[in-house]
């Protein structure tokens, strides 16, 4: 017979409780805010064959389904504490979630943040991860802050940039070939991101806005410009570019640098004259940052070519219930 619900838990999950005042093991957990800090909250669902593909490391997707909302946290400048996890599976298979659990405890402990809680049931695979981060009151990064003459950043490898992952996805789709260490390469980008939670914290301060690239560039920069009411001019030639990408085709690079999705890096804003501070704090968090724009009075979200001229992109990324099939 195997192995129940609560003997899965306690055999793959269950920790001791470090920071939290109550941990797995009751029916909530109990976390003692510290004086003077908000809670940042933050949940995300992975679904098989639309978040993920099915021959997916187990380890490595324990690794995304953590990252992509510490993301979250380091878009808004918090510190990670605690985190649940809800796991539907079809059936208890114990080698995936020895290596799965293996995968989300290693990146967990990378980031001192601990499990809490969470369910299991049986289902269709699903990953529903909420975590749990706290920030100086008042002191939060949010999308609102872009104010017009402001400089718009993005953080990326020191030895890459933007739209490895959906370059590997084009390759998982027949769309492109890559070679043998190329596809390793962008594969890893796409299932192993690397949440700039240290930078999100120096940026505290600096930028006047955040949000980190999960949609595409187009289209999380459209979510700042609206909740800030103002437009944006991005500089084709400043997006930074894996030399791999830079190899590709100008309509492919341009899909995977603009619409692309699943970098989780951060976007962000800076008031023109804080290069020095902006530089300081990504030489702090151990990444690189590039200037690909400024942030305008007027409305839209703009792109000036090799040729200089100005054009107008739609400001729309990745939407799950447009996307409606279309899966990963």
């Amino acid at each position: 017979m195997p192995p129940g619900e609560f003997e899965l838990i306690d055999k793959y999950f269950a920790r001791p409780a470090r920071r939290a005042v109550l941990g797995i093991g009751d029916d909530c957990a109990l976390i003692a805010p510290t004086s003077g800090m908000q809670l940042a909250i933050s949940s995300d669902m992975l679904i098989e064959g639309r978040h993920f593909l099915s021959t997916v490391p187990p380890d490595a997707l324990g690794h995304k389904a953590l990252a992509v909302n510490l993301s979250d946290l380091a878009a808004c400048g918090a510190r990670p504490l605690a985190y649940t996890l809800a796991l539907a599976m079809p059936a208890v298979d114990e080698t995936f979630l020895a290596a799965f659990s293996l995968g989300l405890h290693a990146l967990a402990d990378e980031h001192d943040i601990e499990l809490v809680g969470g369910d299991t049931t049986a289902g269709p695979l699903a990953i529903c991860i909420t975590v749990v981060g706290e920030v100086e009151a008042g002191r939060a990064l949010r999308r609102d802050g872009a104010r017009a003459g402001d400089e718009l950043w993005v953080s990326h490898p020191v030895d890459g940039g933007l739209g490895d992952a959906r370059l590997a996805l084009e390759a998982f789709r027949d769309r492109v070939r890559l070679s043998g260490d190329g596809l390793a390469r962008v594969r890893r980008v796409m299932e192993r991101p690397n949440p700039r939670v240290a930078l999100g914290r120096a940026l505290v301060g600096v930028a006047t806005s955040a949000i980190d690239l999960s949609d595409g560039l187009a289209g999380d920069a459209g979510h700042v410009l609206a909740r800030s009411r103002v437009g944006a001019t991005l500089q084709a030639a400043a997006l930074p570019r894996s030399s791999l990408l830079a190899e590709q085709d100008t309509a492919l690079q341009q899909l995977c640098l603009l619409h692309g999705g699943d970098d989780y890096e951060l976007l962000f804003t800076a008031p023109a004259g804080r290069d020095a501070a902006v530089r300081q704090a990504a030489v702090e968090a151990g990444v690189a940052v590039s200037c690909i724009g400024r942030i305008d009075a007027r409305p839209g979200l703009r792109v000036v070519g090799a040729d200089g001229a100005a054009r107008e992109i739609a400001a729309r990324g990745f939407d799950h219930f447009a996307a409606q099939g279309s899966g990963v």
